[in-house]
C-alpha cells in the first residue's frame, strides 16, 4: 500500500525544512510506505535548493519543478497527475494545516472506506476579521448559487482515494477551481474538524485581489446563476418601464405635458447604463473563459521531474 503526499509551493524557503520534518515524523508512524511529491511552482527564492537537499536526505521525496508559475490550482494538479499512490493527500508547506491530521485521514480511508476525508475548519487563527466574514460570504454564494455542494470553510488539505483521483484527473479545464472539483467528482466523503494555526513563517501568497479573481474563478466555473440573473433583472426593470410608460402617456392625455425632470430622466439613464455594463462585463467573464478553453493549452509544463530515489530503477 502506497500513499501519495502533493505539496504545491511558492516560494516557501522559510518554511519547508520545519514543515518536511513533522510531515515525515507522521507518514513514517503509518502502516504504509509512502512517497512526497513536491512540486516547485516557478519560486523565486531558494525553494528549489531545499527541496533538492530534502530529496537527498529523504529517499521518499521527488521534485516536479515547473517551468514557471502556473497557480496553486496547476502546480496540484501536477501533482496528481504523477502521484503513484493508493490514496493521495494534497497539502500546503505552510504549517497552517497539521500534517499530524493525515493521521485522522489514513483511518477514514482504510479502515473507514471513504474515498475523499477532507478537513474543516472549527477555527482560522491568524487571519484578520475582514478575511474571515469574505470567506463567509462567499461559502454561503457558492451554497445558494452553485448545483454542487461544495463544503464550508475546507480548503485543499484532503485525502482522495485512486479512484476519486483518477476521476479527478479527467477534468481539464484551464479554470480550476479545486474545491469545486473535489466536490463535483463525488464519491463517499467524511469530513474532519480541525483548528487551523496561523502561518508558521513568510507571509501569504494570496492578497484580496487574488481572492476576488479566485471568487470569481468558482461563481463562473460551477454556476451560470449570475447570467439567469441578469435575465430575471432585464425582465423586472422592461416590466417596471412599461408601466411608468403607461402612466405618463395617461398624466399626459389627462393632464396635459408639462416638461420632465432632468435630475430624474438623468437617474434613470444612468441606472440602466450601469445595469447594462455590469451584465456584460460578467457575459465578458463568461466569454473570456470559453475563449481560453478552446486554445487547450496545456495546464503546465514541467521543466524537471526528479523522481523518489527509493523508486529509481
Amino acid at each position: 500500500m502506497l500513499l501519495s503526499v502533493v505539496v504545491p509551493a511558492f516560494n516557501e524557503e522559510e518554511v519547508l525544512s520545519a514543515f518536511h520534518e513533522r510531515l515525515i515524523a507522521v507518514l513514517g508512524a503509518l502502516p504504509s510506505e509512502y512517497e512526497i511529491l513536491y512540486v516547485n511552482d516557478g519560486s523565486r527564492d531558494a525553494t528549489l535548493e531545499i527541496l533538492g537537499k530534502i530529496r537527498k536526505q529523504t529517499p521518499q521525496a521527488a521534485i516536479i519543478d515547473l517551468s514557471r508559475n502556473f497557480g496553486k490550482e496547476a502546480a496540484m494538479t501536477a501533482g496528481f497527475d504523477l502521484a503513484k499512490g493508493d490514496a493521495v493527500v494534497v497539502i500546503d508547506a505552510d504549517l497552517q494545516d497539521p500534517p499530524e491530521l493525515i493521521q485522522d485521514f489514513f483511518k477514514a480511508w482504510n479502515d473507514e472506506g471513504f474515498d475523499v476525508v477532507y478537513a474543516r475548519r472549527r477555527t482560522r487563527s491568524g487571519e484578520s476579521w475582514l478575511k474571515r466574514t469574505t470567506a463567509t460570504a462567499f461559502y454561503w454564494t457558492m451554497s445558494k448559487l452553485s448545483q454542487v455542494e461544495i463544503p464550508r470553510d475546507t480548503g485543499d488539505f484532503r485525502l482522495m482515494s485512486r479512484r476519486a483521483v483518477e476521476s479527478l484527473k479527467q477534468l481539464r479545464e484551464q479554470h480550476r477551481f479545486m474545491k469545486g472539483l473535489f466536490a463535483w467528482v463525488g464519491y463517499p466523503a467524511k469530513e474532519i474538524l480541525y483548528d487551523r494555526d496561523p502561518r508558521f513563517k513568510g507571509v501569504t501568497k494570496w492578497n484580496y485581489l487574488k481572492l476576488w479573481n479566485f471568487s470569481l474563478e468558482g461563481i463562473t466555473g460551477f454556476t451560470i446563476a449570475p447570467l439567469k440573473v441578469a435575465t430575471y433583472l432585464g425582465l423586472v426593470i422592461s416590466a417596471v418601464a412599461a408601466v411608468y410608460g403607461t402612466i405618463i402617456i395617461l398624466q399626459t392625455l389627462i393632464q396635459g405635458s408639462d416638461v420632465p425632470g432632468y435630475p430624474s430622466l438623468m437617474s434613470v439613464i444612468l441606472f440602466l447604463g450601469g445595469v447594462q455594463l455590469f451584465f456584460l462585463g460578467l457575459i465578458g467573464e463568461y466569454l473570456g473563459r470559453v475563449f481560453n478553453e478552446s486554445k487547450r493549452r496545456p495546464l503546465y509544463i514541467v521543466k524537471d521531474y526528479q523522481a523518489a530515489r527509493s523508486s529509481d530503477s
